[in-house]
């Protein structure tokens, strides 16, 4: 039995140190990888999200003044929305601390030939402790792409903007034989 696993005992292993000193490299890699992914759902969420609500808004608003100063104005932006937040996880507070959300803004613009649906989402910085705790002028040293990657990850978070444009809902007229 003790010649079986005996090849175990040949082998030198690891030395521990270098484990114990790697394991907080490891860590941090992984929680960028984390955010960085967390920004990617985001970035796809809010694709599905504004197609959906640039489409929702082409087939049910009004072109009468009556309509779409009232119904339009009060029930169907306020509805798109709060369907749109319940999609990008606003109601989740699991999805709403992966994805870092903050807050979402949506305005539809009617002015012009096309319809311009934007939806926009603030995100809160990550605000990794050890990577914030120093101070930024000695960490980022006359680099201004560094001093912007400080700024997202401790102080301002980041913000997302997607902007559909839409057509006018011209319903084709069913065509009818001549008599």
């Amino acid at each position: 039995m003790i010649k079986r696993f005996g090849f175990l005992s040949s082998r030198r292993g690891q030395a521990t140190t270098e484990v114990v000193l790697l394991f907080p490299f490891f860590v941090i890699f992984i929680l960028f990888v984390i955010k960085i992914f967390g920004l990617v759902v985001l970035s796809q969420k809010m694709q599905i999200a504004g197609t959906y609500a640039a489409r929702r808004f082409q087939l049910q608003s009004h072109e009468t003044p009556f309509y779409r100063d009232t119904w339009d104005k009060r029930f169907l932006e306020q509805d798109i929305q709060k369907k749109v937040e319940n999609y990008l996880g606003f109601d989740n507070p699991g999805a709403r601390k992966f994805l870092s959300l903050n807050k979402l803004k949506m305005s539809i613009d009617r002015s012009g030939t096309w319809t311009v649906v934007t939806l926009t989402a603030q995100t809160k910085p990550p605000r990794i402790r050890f990577l914030c705790n120093y101070d930024k002028d000695q960490v980022c040293y006359r680099d201004a792409k560094c001093l912007k990657g400080y700024a997202f990850l401790c102080e301002t978070g980041g913000q997302i903007e997607v902007i559909k444009y839409i057509g006018k809902n011209e319903r084709v007229m069913p065509y009818i034989l001549p008599e």
